[in-house]
Formats: structure tokens, C-alpha cells, sequence
């Protein structure tokens, strides 16, 4: 066993996460990012890119059946989504638990991200082969400035907002993003920390905004993120996300029909949060 202590570089968080290292099980470098993939006591198999952790054996659900399952349920019948990232395959595997759904496109720039997770995280890359997905391989922004058709849901599941993941928050790629669904459609983006972020967060709502005609935001409680207090920023052409539209799929182990009604910022912590020169509640 090594008796090693693992400090986190989350290059936005004000403290240092540290964990306990079994094993390293993995190092390596794609052409974006660094890899590793070791084991702590309580977590379990933990993936790091660059430095920050993306998610763990422990409490990856938490993460991937939130980025899915609340715009997925809005909706009486999804049957076309588009993940933006999420190359490990977790929010895919929650996805595909939605019947009525045909079509899931899995655009991640990195394929190196993909060969880990099937290697080193089998149940979370459990849906990559079903027939239903679409592999893309390539930019995000890129993906959807070509991609003609339509998407009942468009999800980034991306990772922090800087480097090449910057691409992916702009007016430009929410425009695209908004003509690409229909009326009742949803788009999801990840959106840091109401804890260490609270700026970062009102700039993408502000922004998001300034695109779709209705915004708002849901929280997840995340112990492995910088700031714990986890965001998901939604832009819509109208279509309201706060209620469930219908009984929940199953197998879940957070998500439920309770957790999709409360998991919205209320209204008075919203309108703290967009007011300007805030930097916390």
C-alpha cells in the first residue's frame, strides 16, 4: 500500500482539498490534459484531470443523475439529447434509462477520457456501446456550430470553465444551442460553486440570459467539488423545469421527484445572486 497524500489543484477553489492515496493506478498525458486514476480509503477509484478530481467511486451519482435527470424529466418524451463532454460515460448510462429516448451523442474532444473510464470505471462507462449513442469525438463548439437537426435536451458536462472548456460557455455556443432545440427543449451546463464561485455563476446565468428567454439554476450537494455546493445552469425557449413532468425512471439513488422540486435556488437567494457587485449571499 502507499501511504501517500494527494492535494487537489482546483484552480479557482480558495482551500486545498487532500486525500488519502491507496494506489496509484494510472498516470498518463493526452493532448488536453493529465490523467490520473488512484484509490482512497473512503472514496474508492477517484479520476483526476489536471490535477482536480471529476468524480469518484463513492458519490459519482450524485453528479451524473442530476446533470441528467432533471431537464429529462421536465419533458413527457425525450428522444434526442446531446452531451457535451462527459466522455466517462456518466451521464450517457443515466440517460439511456429513459425509454422514449432514440438518440444520445456523446461529444467529448478527448477520447483519452473514454479508454479510462471503460478501463478503470466500468459501471460508470456501463451505456457506451448501447446502439442508441452516438461516439463524436471532437470540440463541443465545433460539434454544434455543424450539427443539423434537432435536440430535445443539450447537457455540458464539461470540465472547469477554463482552457479549452472555456469554448463552451460563450453567448455564441448558447445561441447555437437554443436554435438546436425546439420549443420544449432544455439546455444544462455545469456551473461551479455558489460557495467559492458565486461571481462565476451570475456571469453564466447573465449570459445565458442574454440568449434564452427563461434561465434558472438547480443545486446538488457534491462532497469531491470545490465548494460542495454544486450548480447547474438551465436555459429554456419557454419550457418551465422546476416540476416533473412525469413518475421517475428507475434505477436512481438521489434523484427523485422531491429532490427535482426542491433543488432550485429559491426565488429570493436567486435575485441575491444576480445582484451586481455581490460576491455572496
Amino acid at each position: 500500500m502507499i501511504d501517500l497524500k494527494l492535494t487537489e489543484q482546483d484552480p479557482h477553489a480558495p482551500i486545498r482539498y487532500q486525500y488519502a492515496v491507496d494506489r496509484v493506478l494510472y498516470t498518463g498525458k493526452s493532448e488536453y490534459q493529465e490523467f490520473a486514476v488512484v484509490t482512497n480509503p473512503f472514496f474508492g477509484r477517484m479520476l483526476l484531470l489536471d490535477g482536480v478530481v471529476q468524480f469518484t467511486d463513492r458519490d459519482e451519482f450524485y453528479y451524473h443523475e442530476m446533470m441528467a435527470h432533471v431537464a429529462l424529466h421536465a419533458m413527457p418524451a425525450p428522444r434526442r439529447v446531446i452531451v457535451i463532454g462527459g466522455g466517462d460515460g456518466g451521464v450517457i448510462r443515466e440517460i439511456l434509462k429513459h425509454p422514449t429516448v432514440e438518440q444520445a451523442y456523446l461529444v467529448d474532444i478527448d477520447p483519452e477520457v473514454t479508454r479510462v473510464s471503460r478501463e478503470f470505471f466500468p459501471a460508470v462507462a456501463a451505456g457506451l456501446d448501447d446502439p442508441r449513442v452516438v461516439h463524436a469525438p471532437m470540440d463541443g463548439a465545433l460539434f454544434m456550430r455543424q450539427f443539423e437537426g434537432h435536440a430535445d435536451a443539450i447537457l455540458v458536462d464539461s470540465t472547469d470553465i477554463v482552457g479549452f472548456a472555456t469554448s463552451l460557455f460563450t453567448a455564441d455556443f448558447f445561441d447555437r444551442a437554443r436554435a438546436i432545440l425546439g420549443p420544449d427543449g432544455a439546455f444544462v451546463t455545469l456551473s461551479e460553486s455558489l460557495h467559492f464561485h458565486f461571481e462565476m455563476v451570475r456571469q453564466v446565468q447573465e449570459t445565458l440570459a442574454t440568449v434564452f428567454p427563461r434561465v434558472d439554476l438547480y443545486t446538488a450537494p457534491l462532497a469531491t467539488y470545490g465548494g460542495n455546493w454544486w450548480c447547474f445552469a438551465t436555459g429554456t425557449n419557454g419550457l418551465d423545469l422546476r416540476a416533473p413532468a412525469r413518475p421517475p425512471v428507475t434505477p436512481t439513488r438521489y434523484y427523485c421527484a422531491d429532490i427535482h422540486r426542491s433543488c432550485f435556488l429559491p426565488d429570493f437567494l436567486y435575485r441575491r445572486l444576480m445582484e451586481p457587485g455581490r460576491t455572496g449571499f
